[in-house]
Formats: structure tokens, sequence, C-alpha cells
């Protein structure tokens, strides 16, 4: 995937329709930290593929990137599509946006698999707990004994998509809240930035089913229970490069077009290239009943899809016959060898 960069866009480039969701949804937050981060990137957005699957969340890319292409797809069917997508066109940087329904339920196995692969993707999920279009009902990523606006109590453990990434090889996890932009945009903007899948999971409550006392997904709950790792900070490579060493330690990830991701520890015994300690801490607070939020693991050495399957420099979809079919002499050496 390239970032491709113009600034001589406008922000109005990188916006979208007006948002039809409820008023206080916490995707319309996302949709404005997404608009934020790729237009302080840069990014050309003629060179975005956005696209998703069904759900609420999965109407949110009509309210940004307006000049990208775009496409919505089946419900749960937004992972494994972007992998087609990637592969046909690998010069499109590819935002993909999922609920908890579409990617932890239905869309399970194409959300793993799509991982593992290590396509070139944002992958964004707008975790509210609840599916919202069809009245609220428990998602696969509620909290056990979690508690509708009904009564009603979660009896099963939760799917956590963060942990679940971890476990099929996926080198840049993170969490965020909605309503925090000085964590969620440096965030989107390192995950354009990484050479493979980078998996966001934002808790974004659902203020009409799912934002009230007993939830474990709302407003109230999520500031009180928040437990954040680093603070972040997002350097582009024609700014100068400035950092506080005197309130913590500061570290530097230099990603691959010579950005840097600055992180300062607040948990200063959180290591986010250490696999096993990402692992524990998300098991940790989730004993605790805390939402670890911040970057949670990166591996930045991982070879990604196009380069497991050494695909052709040219983009699949701009190969002639020329480029496909073997020429007569090719043929009649490969004959000649079984001969």
């Amino acid at each position: 995937m390239s970032i491709e960069q113009k600034n001589d866009f406008a922000k109005s480039d990188y916006m979208g329709a007006k948002s039809t969701l409820c008023t206080g949804c916490g995707h319309d937050t996302v949709t404005t930290n997404i608009i934020n981060a790729y237009f302080q990137s840069g990014v050309n957005p003629y060179s975005v593929a956005k696209l998703s699957g069904i759900g609420c969340s999965s109407k949110t890319p009509t309210y940004f990137l307006n000049l990208s292409h775009g496409f919505n797809s089946l419900h749960g069917r937004m992972a494994p599509m972007a992998v087609g997508v990637g592969c046909a066109n690998k010069n499109l940087n590819i935002i993909g946006i999922s609920g908890d329904g579409d990617s932890a339920s239905i869309g399970l196995g194409g959300f793993i698999h799509t991982v593992r692969r290590n396509l070139p993707m944002v992958y964004i999920i707008e975790n509210n707990g609840v599916y919202g279009l069809t009245k609220g009902q428990f998602s696969a990523t509620a909290d056990q004994e979690a508690v509708l606006k009904s009564g009603e109590i979660n009896p099963y453990s939760s799917v956590d998509l963060c942990a679940l990434s971890l476990e099929a090889g996926c080198g840049f996890v993170a969490r965020s809240f909605s309503g925090d932009a000085k964590q969620l945009v440096p965030l989107i903007d390192a995950a354009i930035r990484y050479k493979g899948t980078a998996v966001i999971d934002v808790i974004s409550p659902c203020v009409t089913f799912n934002n009230h006392d007993g939830s474990t997904k709302s407003y109230n709950y999520v500031k009180e229970h928040k437990h954040a790792l680093q603070e972040l900070g997002f350097i582009q490579p024609q700014e100068e490069i400035i950092v506080d060493y005197e309130e913590g330690e500061v570290i530097e990830v230099r990603l691959h077009d010579d950005s840097i991701l600055t992180l300062k520890k607040l948990d200063a015994n959180y290591d986010f290239r250490d696999l096993n300690q990402a692992h524990q801490i998300l098991k940790q607070n989730q004993k605790a009943h805390e939402i670890v939020t911040g970057l949670i693991y990166l591996n930045d050495n991982k070879q990604n899809l196009h380069e497991s399957l050494s695909l052709n420099e040219k983009a699949l979809r701009d190969l002639t016959d020329e480029d496909l079919c073997p020429s007569q002499e090719v043929l009649d050496k490969i004959t000649d060898e079984f001969s």
C-alpha cells in the first residue's frame, strides 16, 4: 500500500454527506476523527477505497471521504471483500469500517483470515455491544452480565477482538474510545502508514440502546473504567519533531514513510512490542473490568499479503493479456521440458 500524498486538498474533500445516525451516536465522533486523521496525513482521497458491511457502523463511510472509492458489501463480508480489492489493486489505500456484529458475529471468519493474511488496510471496528439496526440486542462483544434497558442480562462471555487479532498474528492492534480524539486520531494516522492490517477496536456507545447504567459500553462506564497505556502523538515527515522529556519517558516509533509515532508511557512496565505482555494486559484489564486503550501491540517487521504472494509490481487490475499469457516461445520451452 502506497501513501500517495497531495497537500492541495481542502478539509472539505475529506468530508462526506450529513449523518443520518442518532444524535450523539459515538460513530459520528469516529467519523470526525477519521476525517481529521486523513486530512492531517495528506493522503490523496482519490487513492482511498472505503469498504463496509451492514449495520449502523457500515453506514458511516457515506459521511467521510466523499472523493474516495466506496463499496457497501453484504453483512459480515467486508473483510473478505477487502482482500479481493487489495489484491486486484495494491495501490489503493483501504479503510474498512465494521461493527461488532459485522466482525464479531456473522463476519468473524472473514475477520480472522483477513488479519492472518495481513492485508494492508486500516480496519476500524465501531464497537457498541449491541445490534443497533435491529433494536439493540446483545452482540458478541457485550460483556457477560451486562444489562439491557429492558433488564435482560447477558449470560455469555464476550468476544475480545483485540485478543483475537493478537492470536491471528496481527502486527498492529489498538483500542480507543470514540470520544478520545487526542488518542484516536494519532492511532488512525499511524494505522494509515502501517504496511499490514491495522486493527483499531473503538468503543463507540449507542445512545439509543446501550447508554445506561448496567451497560459496560456506555459513555459513563468507559470514562470511569478506561485504562490508557500511553499518551500518543503523531509527527508527519515534514514536521519538526518535538517531544516533552520532562513529564515522562518518551518512545519514538519510526514508521515506513519516516513519520514518527510518539508514545509517552503511562503504564511504566508496559512494552507494546512484547506479544506476551499484550495478551496479559488484555486479560488483566478484562478481569478488573477495565477497558485498556492505546497501542496494544506493534510488529512492523511482518510480511504483508502482497509480499507473501510475491504480487507483481503492477496492480492485477492493470495486467494485460500480454502480461498474463506466456509467449509461444515460453510454451514451447515448457513442452520441451516434458517431452
